[in-house]
């Protein structure tokens, strides 16, 4: 089979359903299917920055913004600090939109051990800018998150390590509902194009 590049991916797994698949991109949709949308997947949940300060998840974090999310625990020693490493590239590629028009929030596995002091030396340890949250909360409410975004296996007893957690990086326009999934060990510039996609001023992707 022909090798894919990275656009023409995109474009093929746009039917991916929402919370498990790649990419989700509907072109229209009304504000009753967003609401039913926001209730399945975005749980409103009470969670705390590395700051020290509450947010909820919906209203605070997600609601009318390009967003990019992933999954960490600051004394990770397998596949976090390289997914992290691409992260902090990506943040260069995008520069000053984010935290203007592009947020990145990663959630803590561990929140029992992860406090928002040790997520704010996690960040400042990896040279994250701001723009990017960290945040931590009750284990519940971060496993129900976990599960609603798609960050889960079918695969049970693998899905309890959080050794084995998935190395995914979930981004999205929740205002359009156009949703996606990137490896979080792709090359930085790739992670960086997929973001701009869901970009409905179709700005140009970063080179390299």
């Amino acid at each position: 089979m022909a090798r894919m590049n990275r656009r023409s991916m995109l474009g093929a797994l746009a039917a991916a359903p929402l919370a498990g698949g790649l990419v989700a991109r509907a072109s229209t949709r009304d504000d009753k299917s967003r609401d039913v949308t926001r209730q399945r997947y975005f749980p409103n949940v009470e969670l705390t920055t590395h700051e020290g300060k509450k947010v909820r998840f919906y209203d605070d974090l997600i609601k009318n913004k390009i967003v990019v999310i992933n999954f960490m625990y600051a004394d990770c020693e397998g596949i976090c600090p390289t997914i992290t490493a691409n992260l902090v590239k990506a943040q260069k590629i995008l520069g000053n939109r984010i935290g203007r028009d592009i947020f990145m929030y990663s959630l803590t596995l561990s929140p029992e051990k992860d406090t928002p002091a040790a997520l704010k030396h996690y960040a400042k340890m990896h040279g994250v800018k701001p723009g990017w949250t960290f945040l931590t909360g009750k284990s519940e409410d971060i496993e129900g998150l976990r599960r609603s975004l798609g960050f889960s296996t079918g695969n049970l007893k693998l899905d309890k390590d959080k050794a084995n957690h998935i190395g995914m990086v979930k981004y999205g326009n929740e205002r359009r509902e156009w949703w996606g999934m990137v490896p979080g060990k792709a090359k930085p510039t790739w992670i960086a194009e997929s973001i701009l996609w869901m970009d409905e001023t179709n700005q140009k992707p970063p080179k390299g």
